[in-house]
């Protein structure tokens, strides 16, 4: 599936206030969805060692979704292309390889 697919398909199931022009609200579903991936993981390194069970791969997998999910809406909010923020977003990540500012700081660089 490719990514303006998956934008127009998860629209269809966006159900939460003034859909189709608030922002606010999937910009606070993702950061609530981040944070549960962020604290699965967590618990991984506190409780496994970082050692990742099939178990708790399956879970992050249904959380990274519901990330996805968040970033789309955002997205169609803000009236962008999922496919064209991924395209510039490697593009950009191209360009700091080639130049060897891939790493450090500043979203400018």
């Amino acid at each position: 599936m490719d990514l303006r697919t998956y934008q127009a398909c998860c629209r269809e199931t966006a159900r939460y206030p003034d859909a189709g022009a608030n922002p606010i609200y999937p910009t606070l579903g993702l950061c609530g969805e981040a944070g549960e991936v962020a604290d699965k993981v967590k618990k991984v390194l506190r409780d496994g060692g970082g050692v990742f069970s099939p178990e708790q791969v399956a879970a992050l997998r249904l959380e990274l979704g519901d990330v996805l999910w968040y970033v789309a809406q955002l997205a169609t909010e803000l009236g962008l292309d999922l496919e064209e923020v991924a395209a510039a977003n490697l593009a950009k990540l191209a360009s700091r390889a080639a130049r060897n500012v891939i790493g450090g700081s500043g979203d400018l660089r």
